[in-house]
């Protein structure tokens, strides 16, 4: 069965990961809802955030093969519940339509949404929150007439404990240990 998978690939920073990664997904013919690029904790580490709806099965066959990237240093895969998550939406709406009456205060109000810009021909309206939150404020100021509408992609932290750090210190060990082995057996 089918479900939302947040796949966090942490890796060198280097030119062309991205279209390695884009060619694994296509062959399998899984989609990327969202995707996200940002630094990680780590000086001179990556984080990639996807999104993707697929089995278990296949994600994890996918995450193996991301692991085999030159560039990749380590990949997670979470569900929902495994991770804290957000993204952010931007609205562009017309000023006239919403200001008669309070139709706008209570649009703002109710979805915890916050005004970025004020002016005579447009409000521009940012909202943070799951995609479904963002998916219900935009149905609400369809009939208003929305000018621009883009949302991010996911941005998501592990609820688990040990960070990429451990991990790294982890590879390294066994990196330097499996080096040491080789060296003994050259030797002998």
């Amino acid at each position: 069965m089918k479900q939302e998978f947040t796949i966090s690939l942490f890796t060198e920073d280097h030119i062309g990961i991205l279209s390695q990664i884009t060619i694994i997904l296509t062959r399998r013919q899984i989609n990327i809802d969202s995707i996200t690029a940002s630094e990680s904790a780590v000086k001179g580490v990556q984080l990639l955030t996807l999104a993707v709806r697929t089995t278990d099965e296949m994600v994890r066959k996918v995450a193996r093969q991301f692991e085999k990237l030159i560039d990749v240093l380590k990949v997670f895969v979470h569900t929902s519940e495994e991770i804290v998550y957000q993204e952010i939406a931007l609205f562009k709406v017309p000023t006239k339509a919403l200001m008669s009456g309070n139709i706008i205060d209570h649009i703002v109000r109710a979805h915890n949404a916050r005004f970025l810009e004020i002016t005579p021909e447009y409000m521009v309206l940012e909202k943070t929150g799951h995609k479904s939150e963002i998916v219900r404020l935009l149905d609400e100021l369809e009939p208003y007439g929305v000018l621009q509408y883009v949302r991010s992609g996911r941005v998501a932290i592990t609820k688990q404990v040990k960070e990429l750090n451990a991990y790294l210190i982890e590879m390294d060990q066994a990196s330097r240990t499996k080096n040491e082995e080789a060296e003994v057996y050259s030797i002998s």
